[in-house]
């Protein structure tokens, strides 16, 4: 594993032990790729995902914008998914990453979207 990757992974693991997702407060947990985004309101409690949200979904894949407008419209579904859930506040994990660009997106777009954080 080179250097960025496991160093990414022991900030992960760090946030993880701080960071638990329960049923009425979900984890609102990111994955970025080079190419996409990726994101899943978690409940811990349960080891289940309760929603998901990519920017490889029809709709937004649809669009034809950058990758960070795309984070954007990622965090609004996401936001949206999890509103018809019940789901009013999650807590944020950015999964290792740096809250900058794509991430810092997906987490105005959520609450643009009505989450709370």
């Amino acid at each position: 594993m080179n250097q960025k990757i496991s160093s990414r992974k022991k900030v992960q693991y760090r946030i993880r032990k701080k960071v638990v997702g329960t049923s009425k407060r979900p984890r609102l947990n990111v994955f970025r790729s080079n190419k996409d985004i990726y994101v899943q309101l978690i409940d811990d409690g349960k080891d289940q995902t309760l929603a998901a949200a990519s920017s490889r979904d029809k709709n937004i894949a649809a669009q034809k914008v950058t990758k960070t407008e795309s984070s954007k419209l990622v965090g609004e579904a996401i936001a949206r998914k999890g509103k018809e859930l019940g789901i009013e506040e999650v807590v944020f994990d950015r999964g290792g990453y740096i809250y900058h660009g794509r991430v810092k997106a997906v987490a105005e777009g959520a609450r643009e979207g009505g989450l709370k954080f």
